[in-house]
């Protein structure tokens, strides 16, 4: 059965075709043929499913046949979607169709009219491109003028939902822990919706790093497929990574009603409203690390500057106090009044050396260092101070390259840090602490590691964990959650001031009812290095030597002095390098130089050390700090001159001046 009027079946604009009850073409008009680009007669007798690309045909019969067991007139653009047309040399494009039965009984027929729709479409992607493109310039408004992240990222999902007609969007972000989920922003998603199951799918998708993206939520339950919070929903999904440097940040979730909603231009909004998530949160969060290193900075230089004026004071305390000692050695009962203050004025010296430590500014004398033989050190005298009810656990890595840092700081940081865990779990709990090599690749360097080899010494607790106001603050000195008198608030400051100081770096990861995990990285050392012997500290008395004292402190000169003189010397004081040159130029029987390294106005004491060996070449100079600055650093580390930290004994002075003066004893000794 042909259709009636071909005169008007040829006229008509759009392009007809008839099929049977099989699906076979049984007649076309001209235009049909013309836009499937078929000769005259070349749409006969084939399968209609010939005229869409092989990916739909198989989902088109199962149509096909639905809508031939129920026959209706269904009018073009009633669906909603278009579909795809494909011409005879290959190229798709968009079309919407109309149907209609023809007949009835076993002679059957359809009419379907076709007409393509790319002007029509590319109109609507132009409109809706617009529409997308002006949602994200507007989050990247929001994201200006913001504040802080909520900004941001609580206006994300009313947006996104309103612009995909998406019943589902939310902004997951993954927590501290690594193995749970924070919801962050939520439109259709309850923030404690998020099962075992759904987790574990985000974090997978994640660690794949790529777009999910399902058409079809029904069609892929039934192949056995599983899409995170949409186990009852119809319809399409879309789960979008947020990376910060490569690493998972979180993802962007959308579900919408409708099957195959998200199409390419959606699925492009949704990866630049993710990109700009993940950098402004990256953003914002370099900015928090660089007002955080820039406050630690600050507070490193007040710290060090007030370490400094303190060193003095003691210097002064302490000093005065050993004369007396001196006065009163028969006096049993002044005796223990000044070893008393003296013990005081030790503590005191000990505070200012975890100030110095957090201002990096303590003197370090770093070599290569068996991490796992200091370990089971401190493995064995942390059993017996922390208590019954904390179960200590030790790793190290195989083939773990040495070490390079301050042996006795880097002893003092892991019994720190094992105590503050400790303290974490006042019942009890378990500390873990781990090292392996951590290398750091050129292209992965960041301003915390240079590339390199370094140890990694992790600490990790099962504590009640840090809340995030407390975690940014952990590292001040003097800042501590604990009860008064429990703890000064410098033991993580003193950590973290070692690590810097050592060319590393320290990390802090922790998460309320999680625990806290600290990350110690230290320099891996080249090679094996002697150990050198440490310095004879046997008292050397004088011998009527003359001694040039240079320090601009009148009350710390004055006990150099004293000190000096008590053992034999004679001195010459004077309170500047320029002071000091004019002595050199005229006083031949000066036999050594001690000068501190902080001189105010003018020449430092290394610069005056240089300007004083231009003149005596051979002259022994013995320099001293309590300020530990890059000059009297570089002194140190070069083994040009001596450098005797404050606050100072007396035996230590005579020690050091005796070894300066005489080294042959010295070597002998040693």
């Amino acid at each position: 059965m042909s259709v009636s009027f071909p005169g008007l079946f040829e006229a008509v604009p759009d392009a007809l075709i008839v099929a049977d009850g099989r699906g076979r073409i049984v007649q076309a008009n001209v235009q049909a043929e013309r836009l499937f680009g078929y000769p005259r007669g070349g749409l006969s007798g084939i399968e209609i499913e010939k005229l869409m690309p092989d990916e739909a045909r198989e989902r088109h019969r199962a149509h096909r046949n639905d809508y031939m067991a129920r026959p209706h007139v269904r009018p073009m653009g009633v669906t909603g979607q278009s579909l795809i047309g494909m011409r005879l040399d290959g190229t798709r494009f968009p079309v919407e169709i109309a149907l209609s039965p023809i007949g009835d009984g076993e002679d059957s027929r359809y009419l379907a009219s076709i007409r393509d729709i790319s002007e029509t479409q590319r109109a609507r992607q132009a409109l809706v491109r617009a529409r997308y493109d002006a949602l994200v310039a507007r989050i990247g408004q929001l994201a200006l003028e913001a504040q802080d992240e909520s900004g941001v990222i609580d206006h994300v999902p009313a947006l996104l939902a309103g612009a995909l007609r998406a019943a589902t969007v939310a902004v997951l972000f993954v927590a501290s822990d690594r193995q749970s989920l924070d919801t962050r922003a939520a439109i259709g998603l309850n923030r404690g919706a998020a099962g075992e199951d759904d987790i574990a799918a985000v974090l997978q998708a994640l660690a794949r790093g790529e777009p999910w993206l399902v058409e079809d939520l029904r069609q892929h339950r039934a192949l056995g497929g599983a899409f995170p919070f949409a186990a009852q929903a119809e319809g399409s999904a879309a789960l979008m990574p947020l990376f910060d440097r490569g690493r998972p940040l979180g993802a962007l979730l959308a579900i919408a009603a409708e099957p195959g909603l998200f199409d390419h231009d959606a699925v492009h909004l949704l990866q630049s409203v993710a990109n700009l998530i993940a950098a402004f949160v990256q953003r914002r969060r370099t900015e928090e690390q660089l007002a955080h290193s820039q406050r630690l900075d600050a507070v490193g230089q007040l710290t060090g500057g007030i370490a400094h004026d303190f060193n003095n004071l003691l210097t002064v305390m302490s000093g005065s106090l050993q004369l007396l000692e001196l006065e009163y050695e028969h006096t049993p009962e002044a005796g223990e009044l000044i070893a008393s203050a003296l013990r005081s004025v030790g503590r005191g010296a000990e505070l200012t050396g975890k100030l110095l430590a957090f201002a990096r500014r303590q003197r370090l004398s770093p070599r290569a260092v068996d991490a796992p033989a200091l370990l089971r050190d401190v493995e064995s005298m942390l059993k017996r101070t922390l208590g019954e009810s904390v179960r200590l656990y030790l790793h190290c890595a195989d083939d773990l390259p040495p070490a390079y840092a301050d042996p006795a700081q880097l002893d003092a940081a892991l019994v720190n840090l094992a105590l503050n865990a400790r303290d974490a779990m006042p019942r009890g709990g378990e500390i873990a602490i781990e090292a392996r090599e951590h290398r750091v690749e050129a292209d992965a360097a960041g301003a915390d590691l240079a590339p390199g080899r370094y140890v990694r010494i992790s600490v990790a607790d099962t504590g009640r964990g840090m809340a995030p106001e407390t975690l940014a603050r952990a590292m001040e000195p003097f800042f501590t959650t604990k009860e008064s008198g429990r703890g000064s608030g410098l033991g993580l400051s003193m950590v973290y001031g070692f690590a810097k100081q050592s060319g590393g770096h320290l990390r802090i990861d922790s998460a309320l009812g999680y625990g806290t995990r600290v990350d110690l990285y230290l320099p891996a050392a080249e090679a094996w290095i002697a150990e050198a012997p440490a310095p004879n500290e046997a008292r050397v008395d004088g011998n009527g030597e003359t001694v040039l004292v240079v320090e601009d402190d009148d009350a710390v000169r004055g006990i150099a002095v004293s000190f000096l003189q008590a053992s034999g010397y004679r001195v010459i004081a004077v309170a500047d390098a320029a002071q000091a040159l004019q002595q050199l130029a005229i006083g031949d029987d000066i036999a050594l130089m001690f000068s501190d390294v902080m001189l105010g106005a003018g020449m430092n004491g290394k610069e005056l050390a240089l300007a004083a060996r231009a003149l005596r070449p051979l002259l022994p100079v013995v320099l001293t700090s309590g300020y530990e600055t890059d000059a009297a650093a570089a002194a140190a580390e070069a083994g040009a001159f001596e450098l005797l930290r404050k606050p100072y004994r007396r035996e230590q002075l005579a020690a050091a001046i005796g070894r300066a003066l005489n080294p042959a004893v010295d070597d002998a000794g040693d």
